[in-house]
């Protein structure tokens, strides 16, 4: 027997720290049945999903074999930009559309990208902790060599709205700002002041590297050993997209090795990094806990989008963001204008 309306679950461990609020505001008020369902494992998100029509997620991965087993799914919902989580062909396989909200933290990520970028340049934290725990002189005694940003080059790999946003930026410290991305439109770099190179040629003429592509079977350890070592010893490479876009052993032998300066980064392989990893034990690399993304403003937007996003669908309307746009859906749904 059919249901008599549709259901919108969030399927996630209880556990992480996202809290369920303007979503779930969203989804009841618009009359629509809501689940929270807690689940992270392949059997467990089958078993207690089995009714949802639509999903949303954080960190839970939807899987070929989960999407092959929930018939009912309409779309799944990443409730953030990126989608790595999602195996987005299964889900067109088995007709369901794959929703991100990719608009909600451009800024932010762009900012917390041009910060690690300064306090590379500038040595922040290493001057900070040598202040503050052996004295004056040893922390001046690391101001050489120091760049003068302005003047340098800041190489953008990714070109998308947020790698275009963080040369903007750049450009009103005056960097020189040159980028690498295969499916840009030269025009829309052109208009962020970026001028389009070949990775090589990027990685060899930047002072600074900053990562911006999604994380994909392209984009997988993108940058390695033969990357790394095409970077100036007094580069900084900087990430704030995905960790797994950085072969990150290579990446660690190349500080060892003072291949490059240093690096700036929000986002690891393994997520929560591990409290041994040696990136966490070398002065020249900053570290952020993957929250380039935050601030309280754009976590609202967020979650309301996601809300508003389940409704649609719900409702048998086409959402705003779809990622596999060519899917045919299980209902029809109506594109509005």
């Amino acid at each position: 027997m059919e249901k008599s309306r549709p259901i919108i679950a969030r399927v996630e461990k209880r556990a992480i720290a996202w809290p369920l609020s303007d979503e779930a505001e969203v989804i009841k008020k618009a009359g629509i049945e809501f689940l929270d369902i807690d689940a992270s494992t392949e059997d467990e998100i089958i078993a207690k999903a089995k009714d949802a029509d639509v999903a949303f997620i954080v960190r839970t991965a939807f899987t070929r074999r989960v999407f092959e087993n929930l018939p009912k799914l309409r779309a799944v919902i990443r409730c953030g930009v990126g989608y790595d989580n999602v195996d987005v062909d299964a889900a067109s396989d088995n007709r369901v559309l794959v929703v991100n909200v990719p608009d909600f933290c451009f800024e932010e990520v762009s900012n917390h990208a041009i910060v690690l970028i300064m306090a590379c340049a500038k040595k922040l934290v290493q001057m900070d902790h040598l202040l503050k725990t052996a004295g004056w002189n040893a922390g001046r005694q690391i101001l050489e060599p120091m760049g003068s940003i302005w003047g340098q080059t800041l190489g953008i790999v990714g070109c998308g709205n947020i790698g275009r946003m963080t040369a903007r930026k750049a450009k009103c410290f005056g960097l020189n700002v040159i980028g690498s991305d295969p499916y840009v439109d030269p025009t829309l770099a052109q208009e962020s002041g970026i001028t389009l190179k070949s990775l090589p040629e990027v990685m060899r003429e930047s002072d600074y590297v900053s990562l911006h592509p999604c994380l994909n079977q392209e984009t997988f350890h993108l940058i390695g050993e033969k990357e790394l070592a095409l970077m100036r010893p007094s580069a900084y490479l900087i990430n704030t997209s995905r960790g797994s876009v950085v072969d990150e052993p290579a990446l660690i032998r190349a500080l060892k090795d003072k291949n490059i300066a240093g690096a700036g980064l929000d986002v690891f392989e393994k997520d929560p990094i591990d409290p041994d990893n040696p990136l966490l034990k070398m002065g020249q690399v900053i570290v952020t806990p993957h929250s380039a993304s935050y601030c309280e403003a754009s976590f609202k937007r967020l979650r309301i989008s996601v809300g508003e996003e389940a409704v649609r669908v719900a409702r048998g309307i086409w959402p705003k963001n779809v990622v596999n746009p060519s899917v045919v859906p299980k209902v029809a749904l109506i594109k509005e204008d």
